[in-house]
């Protein structure tokens, strides 16, 4: 990339822009813009190192090289062609196309990308002879194409692919929570890092885990063995070096007490290797309890909870093919159960199932719509009382990232 300053995009879930904005802006981010699902930014080299290291609510960091009007997908070809992608990468090297549309002018994003490899293939044929190979498993370089009516955008992922990626979980069978999603809930929380913090239907330990994260100040790329711009033509070892130690440096190991809990054997086994693999032990408890049955841990702290939502995408297969009048008989426990057991704490659930979500019987402020995959959920507060059954009336704010 250039020296000094250029724009770059972090891109997240639908929910999370204000999230990421702020943690843009605590991190140095200049010039600021909240889009959807992305927010843009102006830094440099250095900082779009951090960014990709310490960022928990962004899925990449797209860096810009080039944007054109087009109506077709031979002006795209033409387009693509022009860039001196040899600047970018050597014919050793491996690309990969990513193509998202949003426009009249197109209407196949598979053939648009295949219009843009055969465009960087012909370049590189054009001057040295040889071309670059296509890799769709660990390209060396990633771009991105995003197409909105006459306007496109290319792009180099700085990431090397999805940052909800930690590096912390092994494999499983299970379809976790998105890190990037449980760390914008618990963010969305407005925990204080210093109280404590239970998840009692944790599942594979997602929410725990990035709670712990944030509550270490271990950055969210600690584990991960490579990002994308440390295989680009300009990676800077040294720079990398002192921005990876600085954050590193800051890391703390006076935690709150956080708690995951969850009635099923299996999947406490599994979110007890993944909090090991995260070498978060010493941080992070794993109960093999159910919610009705958990005692609570200090008087007052957070709750956050993922219950099953009725649906087979339910990561412990709780519900999975359980009747509407069990999920409804769930959630009129977890409702139960925060009133008689959980009083001075403060609980937030995130469920796309608002049917179920009535048996709860207390009423949430404020509903926050998020996606979990491709689910449309709410994250909803309830604040309860020290010593009553009713709901504490939240603190005047505007909460520009909650729907009614």
């Amino acid at each position: 990339m250039n020296a000094g300053d250029y724009r770059m995009v972090a891109q997240t879930l639908h929910g999370l822009e204000e999230v990421l904005r702020a943690e843009l802006l605590r991190l140095g981010a200049r010039d600021l813009e909240r889009h959807n699902r992305a927010v843009s930014f102006t830094g440099d080299q250095g900082f779009m190192y951090k960014a990709n290291l310490c960022l928990r609510t962004a899925l990449r960091v797209l860096v810009p090289v080039d944007s054109f009007d087009l109506r077709s997908n031979d002006e795209l070809y033409h387009a693509i062609k022009r860039i001196p992608w040899e600047d970018f990468m050597g014919v050793e090297d491996t690309f990969l196309f990513k193509v998202t549309l949003n426009t009249p002018y197109l209407d196949h994003a598979q053939f648009a990308a295949q219009k843009a490899k055969d465009a960087v293939a012909d370049r590189f044929r054009g001057k040295f002879g040889v071309r670059p190979s296509v890799d769709t498993v660990d390209p060396t370089l990633r771009i991105h194409v995003h197409i909105n009516q006459e306007r496109c955008t290319v792009s180099l992922d700085s990431s090397g692919g999805s940052l909800h990626q930690r590096g912390y979980r092994g494999e499983t069978n299970a379809a976790p929570l998105n890190e990037v999603l449980a760390a914008g809930m618990v963010l969305l929380s407005g925990w204080d890092k210093r109280s404590a913090l239970v998840d009692p239907m944790c599942g594979s330990g997602t929410i725990p885990i990035e709670a712990a994260l944030l509550a270490a100040n271990i950055p969210p790329g600690y584990y991960r063995k490579q990002f994308g711009f440390q295989r680009w033509n300009d990676y800077d070892a040294e720079l990398w070096g002192t921005i990876y130690n600085a954050a590193v440096d800051k890391i703390t190991g006076d935690l709150p007490i956080i708690l995951g809990a969850d009635g099923n054997r299996l999947t406490t086994r599994k979110a007890k290797d993944t909090v090991r693999e995260a070498k978060l032990d010493d941080a992070v408890k794993i109960q093999g309890t159910l919610f009705q049955d958990l005692i609570p841990p200090a008087e007052r702290g957070m709750l956050i909870l993922n219950p099953p939502y009725g649906v087979r995408m339910d990561e412990r297969g709780i519900g999975a093919d359980g009747s509407e009048q069990d999920i409804n008989a769930m959630y009129k426990m977890i409702g139960d159960t925060l009133k008689h057991r959980w009083a001075g704490w403060t609980a937030w659930i995130l469920t796309s199932n608002m049917e179920a979500a009535k048996h709860i019987k207390l009423t949430p402020k404020p509903k926050i719509q998020l996606f979990n995959g491709a689910l449309d959920c709410r994250f909803l507060r309830y604040e309860m009382y020290a010593g009553s059954r009713r709901l504490t009336p939240p603190p005047a704010a505007a909460d520009t990232t909650s729907q009614p």
